[in-house]
């Protein structure tokens, strides 16, 4: 018996993005290098499933939430997050606690218990097996339902194939069929009531009306069967753009780039070529020494987004060269003992400040976990951290071991005007 092909919404995205990528993650079995936006989310959808979970008696407060979101986030390291940094993971911890807040002022008078919530479902169909995971389902009653997903990015607009998608499952899936029946046991066919996309950056939800029968057979039969079937044959020729392939994790493998198929490593052995690392090639068919051979891609005409990356990278570096410059400015003119000193058409002043800095910042914040004190911080900076040590409600022995992490040094502020 044929095995059915596992398939999913993300799945068929990824193909559509590029055949090449589907290739590398699902055929290959090579995971993509961690994301923070994809740890930010899956933080906030935690908590959302813990709020909304159907089996608890009573809706959780607002400080049990956050403290579930703390729990959550503290699972990983910054690093396994994705983040570039501590400060950055620091910064998404912040807003997320920040979401949260914002998310109770304005809904937890109003909280109602849903159907299910994180429903993974599989569905058996033309020889799929369709993994969906609902974030939330809500009877609306008359064998109605809505379906809600929660959104973190910075944005969000309509998807209409991961609409059909979720609409497709509903109303076909026997497993939310007896769910219902649960509730109503009069209940013959399920329909979608609503689909909606819930916002939480901004706490605003889109509902979308359910689409008729005619577009989920079009979607169906020439996007989901259509590309289920490539995938059998398996086409899986690349689509290289410049923007797509400059944020592509599989580049340093990828054949556009190095000329021939990748032979090497599956699942997570690959990783290290994955951040052009070496790594060995026993058992495969490629030479670790073996050198890729360039291949050039004709790039099609930049978008409104491409350019858009183009500049800020440009920005970035002449952020870099400032504060380079900035550096050597101030070296000079303290070689000099100058505290002013003019050019031709600006003047520049150089001041000093006392600074408390706490350089080994993974050991203060493991502090600050430790001792429940990086919620009062909110966003962990220099100065919020110093506070701490003047704050009366934290006790002696913890300003001790954190005075203990302080630096003091001066430094040096440069100050440019343009002179008159």
């Amino acid at each position: 018996m044929v095995k059915n092909l596992s398939f999913s919404y993300s799945k068929m995205g990824m193909y559509k993005e590029c055949p090449q990528k589907y290739k590398f993650r699902y055929i290959h079995m090579i995971p993509e290098l961690p994301k923070y936006y994809f740890a930010f989310g899956s933080a906030l959808h935690s908590v959302m499933e813990f709020i909304y979970n159907p089996q608890r008696q009573f809706f959780p407060t607002l400080a049990e939430a956050l403290a579930y979101f703390d729990g959550e986030w503290n699972k990983t390291t910054w690093e396994q997050k994705g983040y570039a940094s501590v400060d950055k993971e620091l910064a998404g911890y912040a807003e997320g606690r920040h979401e949260i807040e914002a998310y109770y002022a304005k809904h937890a008078a109003t909280f109602a218990r849903p159907l299910s919530v994180e429903m993974r479902s599989t569905l058996e169909i033309d020889g799929l097996s369709l993994i969906s995971i609902l974030d939330r389902l809500d009877y609306l009653g008359d064998g109605l339902v809505k379906i809600l997903d929660y959104k973190t990015g910075k944005t969000v607009q309509r998807e209409p194939d991961q609409l059909y998608m979720y609409q497709k499952v509903a109303e076909t899936s026997p497993v939310i069929k007896a769910l219902v029946q649960q509730q109503d046991p009069n209940v013959k066919e399920i329909r979608v009531g609503q689909l909606a996309f819930y916002h939480l950056p901004s706490l605003t939800e889109m509902t979308f009306e359910r689409a008729p029968d005619s577009e989920i057979l079009d979607f169906w039969q020439n996007k989901v069967l259509a590309t289920a079937s490539r995938i059998r044959a398996g086409e899986f020729s690349p689509t290289p753009s410049e923007n797509a392939c400059r944020w592509c994790d599989y580049r340093n493998i990828c054949p556009v780039f190095t000329g021939r198929e990748y032979s090497g490593p599956a699942g997570a052995a690959a990783l290290p070529l994955l951040k052009g690392q070496p790594v060995s090639m026993a058992g495969t068919n490629q030479s670790a020494s073996e050198v890729p051979v360039k291949k050039q891609v004709t790039a099609p005409e930049k978008s409104a987004q491409e350019i858009l990356s183009e500049k800020i990278d440009r920005y970035g570096q002449l952020t870099q060269e400032t504060d380079k410059l900035r550096s050597e400015i101030i070296e000079l003119m303290r070689s000099q003992h100058f505290t002013r000193h003019f050019g031709t058409q600006y003047q520049a002043e150089v001041s000093q400040k006392e600074q408390t800095v706490f350089e080994d910042k993974e050991k203060v914040l493991a502090l600050l976990k430790k001792y429940n004190l990086l919620a009062k911080t909110l966003v962990p900076t220099q100065s919020t951290i110093a506070a701490l040590l003047n704050d009366p409600s934290v006790p002696d022995a913890v300003k001790k071991q954190l005075a203990a992490l302080a630096h003091h040094r001066v430094q040096d502020i440069l100050s440019l005007e343009k002179s008159e």
